[in-house]
Formats: structure tokens, sequence, C-alpha cells
């Protein structure tokens, strides 16, 4: 059912939860996860910025992923990680869609009624958009 498990990814601790429930899944339905974790404008921007070169950029995210690394290998799980750029929600959706993904896994960022309405969420417009299910991990 869920062969192809696709894991969005920020370095929160949302996202770490989102890894546990992702992992269950492909533990259940002997899938694959492919992470994702996108980089957006002004993430880049202030990575530069705050830089020597660009390898201490790829180091510092790895480090952020590092933990959801650590789960998914204690898990046994077969993963692949893959880092884009651009805006999140769409470049999830893009990706997940042209790789016959079937189930998405994301974390809530926990935004109030206002914060939502205004800004939207990461996992709402992913959640509308996709063609395959959303799993949104509180």
């Amino acid at each position: 059912m869920f062969n192809r498990i696709l894991l969005a990814v920020d370095g929160s601790e949302n996202s770490l939860r989102s890894a546990r429930y992702a992992t269950e899944l492909a533990e259940k339905f002997n899938g694959t996860i492919d992470v994702i974790y996108v980089v957006d404008s002004s993430t880049a921007k202030e990575d530069v910025l705050h830089a020597t070169n660009k390898f201490e950029i790829e180091k510092k995210r790895k480090e952020k992923l590092k933990p959801m690394r650590e789960l998914l290998e204690k898990s046994g799980t077969d993963f692949y990680t893959h880092v884009l750029h651009g805006e999140p929600g769409p470049e999830i959706v893009e990706f997940a869609n042209e790789n016959a993904i079937d189930c998405i896994v994301i974390g809530s960022r926990g935004l109030n009624e206002l914060q939502s309405f205004i800004l939207g969420s990461v996992s709402h417009k992913v959640a509308k958009r996709a063609d395959c299910p959303v799993l949104i991990v509180k």
C-alpha cells in the first residue's frame, strides 16, 4: 500500500516525530523512504551570509538532518536523502507527484489560526495539492 513514502523534514522536533511515523509505515508495508529537505531562498541567503564557504553550508545542512538519518539508519529502513531548492510546499508536491510517491509524511508547524490564515502552512499546501495521501504529524 505505502511502498514509497516521502518524508519532508526541516530539522525541527516536529520533523523528528514525523520521521518516527514514516519509519513505522515503512516497516509495516516494507517500503522505502525518500527524505526531502527544501532550502528556501531566505534560508539560502542566511546560510551564505553566515558561512565562510560552501562546505560549511553543506556541513550545517547535514547536521540539521543528522537526527533523522540516525533514526532511519537505526530502523534499518531503506531511505534516500534529497536536498531541493525553492518554496517548500510546491517543491514537496512536485517531487511527490513526479516520483510516484504513495504517501507523504510531514510535520505540522503549529501556527495559530491567524498565522495560518495569513501565511498558510507548508503542510496545508501539500495536503491540498498532492496526488497521494498526506499524513500530517502534530
